[in-house]
């Protein structure tokens, strides 16, 4: 990682070539190798000649600043008084950086609450979780990398703009991915005897692996009390052995989830193959009530076998969902986490996505979004509160990041505050990850001008951008009752409607519904 000095003189360079390209005006690909080194923040000095020093705070905007740490966001969520005092912070710089998240946990746990008639905890909302559960239209990239694509609307009314970073990952057909050792790690307690629990998982699992080729290979563990291996590494060809194990699984008590990772880690470590994909898959309702119950003291355990780079996907069933416990694990655990409660879920995860689900593109993927001073008064990165980090370890390669599979589209919202009657470059998008097998870096970029904004979200953009637009406000309705683009859960519903017969995407026919329900629920 480089030192404090050098990382400040570098920040002040790429400020000054963001303040050129904004004199010359214009987008395009942008040169991977600037290296802005900040402490993360959010509102963008208005001249940033050095580093600035925190400012007295202004009064409230839209497009506010992100939160400056972890516990600093905890108390705002506590707090409504602190998200006043949030938006009035104008003391950081303006570079946003965070890790990749392919997660969709809490838009599926979210479909199932309300469609039962109730709404979902406003902790267990987040808003990126939401937009990705969705396709996009990005083009994919050639290689085995990753395209940048960047593009936005302004908010007629307010001198706000909407602006989306989207990465895009090549696919892979099932006949070109590579194969996998998979360690499926099923909770058998007695929670799980709920229907739509062990019930599901069962079926899932029989799904998997009716899909699995013949250079892929199974373990499977299961948990309650204490763990036990079921079936050790097998050849995915014995399908009869594998349907035989997955249907002996029966509920039995408590839940020690940590004795049930560190089996299956055990068991993926001593059957770790280098050209193979690695991946433990751990199928529970997260409410883990014996041994160590902290994603922390867990991984921990794991940390060893951990490190022969092997993932970590957290399959999260139930109408009770340990929620936080499960997403923990796949943050910091190399991994991802999805909630299924259908079958249909199960088919979409483990058949229609396999190659997705368990094969990688990329580890320790990062982006990093630096806003020209000169156009942008401020901004907010709608979401990504659990996986945002400092701006001087986008390049330190020893930090994590998140994991991305072939396929694999990332979005990131952003509501930003334009400076009156500027033009010019508004941002650059840089996103850095390392190979999956050599550990290789690599950078890919993009910028936009702020000529390149449509007038409206709502006329020019494409479809999908406005599908974003309407999960993110969707999501932002559902845990703090703030709108987006000054849309009302009418609104948005309205425009999933349109949206849904313009893509010809049941999802987002899903979506209206999900809103309209959720409208009714309050």
């Amino acid at each position: 990682m480089k030192s404090r000095p050098l990382a400040i003189v570098l920040a002040v360079l790429a400020l000054l070539a963001l303040m050129f390209a904004a004199a010359c005006g214009g987008s395009g690909d942008s040169a991977p190798n600037s290296r802005p080194m900040h402490e993360s923040g959010n509102a963008v000095p208005a001249m940033p000649s050095e580093p600035s020093e925190p400012s007295e705070p202004s009064e409230p905007s839209d497009a506010s600043a992100e939160a400056g740490s972890e516990a600093r966001a905890t108390t705002e969520a506590e707090d409504p008084r602190a998200e006043a005092t949030r938006r009035r912070d104008t003391s950081a710089e303006q570079i946003s950086t965070f890790a990749l998240d392919v997660d969709t946990a809490s838009y599926g746990y979210s479909k199932r609450t309300v469609t039962e008639g109730r709404l979902p905890e406003a902790d267990r909302v987040r808003p990126e979780e939401f937009v990705n559960s969705f396709a996009q239209d990005y083009a994919e990239p050639e290689d085995d990398g990753f395209t940048v694509h960047m593009d936005g609307s302004r908010t007629p009314g307010n001198g706000t703009a909407l602006l989306r970073v989207g990465l895009q990952t090549r696919r892979a057909n099932a006949e070109a991915r590579r194969p996998a050792n998979l360690t499926f790690v099923v909770d058998v307690s007695g929670s799980m005897g709920e229907p739509g629990r062990l019930d599901l998982v069962r079926e899932a699992l029989h799904k998997l692996v009716d899909q699995l080729g013949p250079g892929d290979r199974v373990s499977l563990v299961a948990f309650s009390d204490e763990a036990d291996v079921v079936l050790s590494m097998t050849p995915a060809t014995d399908r009869e052995k594998l349907h035989a194990a997955v249907e002996r699984l029966a509920t039995q008590q408590s839940t020690n989830l940590e004795a049930g990772l560190t089996s299956g880690y055990a068991e993926a470590a001593a059957s770790f193959r280098p050209v193979a994909v690695n991946r433990v898959i751990l199928l529970s309702d997260g409410l883990a009530n014996v041994g160590d119950t902290t994603w922390q003291g867990i991984l921990d355990r794991v940390e060893e076998a951990a490190a022969k780079k092997i993932t970590l996907l957290c399959v999260g069933v139930g109408r009770d969902y340990g929620d936080e416990l499960m997403e923990q694990l796949a943050d910091n655990g190399d991994g991802a986490a999805v909630y299924v409660s259908s079958v249909d879920d199960a088919r979409k995860v483990f058949v229609e996505q396999l190659a997705t689900t368990i094969d990688l593109r990329a580890r320790d993927a990062k982006a990093q979004v630096v806003f020209n001073p000169s156009v942008v008064e401020s901004y907010r990165l709608i979401g990504y509160e659990n996986r945002r980090i400092a701006t001087e370890d986008f390049r330190d390669d020893t930090k994590d990041g998140g994991e991305i599979g072939p396929g694999h589209s990332v979005t990131a919202l952003y509501e930003v505050r334009l400076r009156g009657g500027a033009s010019g470059q508004l941002a650059t998008a840089t996103v850095r990850w390392q190979d999956p097998d050599t550990r290789d870096p690599a950078e890919a970029a993009r910028s936009l001008a702020a000529s390149d904004l449509a007038a409206s979200p709502w006329e020019g953009p494409t479809p999908r951008f406005q599908v974003d637009v309407v999960a993110a406000g969707f999501a932002e309705y559902l845990r703090t009752g703030e709108r987006i683009a000054g849309a009302a859960p009418g609104d948005l519903a309205a425009h999933a409607t349109r949206l849904a017969a313009a893509t010809e995407d049941p999802a987002v026919t899903e979506l209206a519904r999900l809103i309209e329900k959720a409208a009714s629920l309050r």
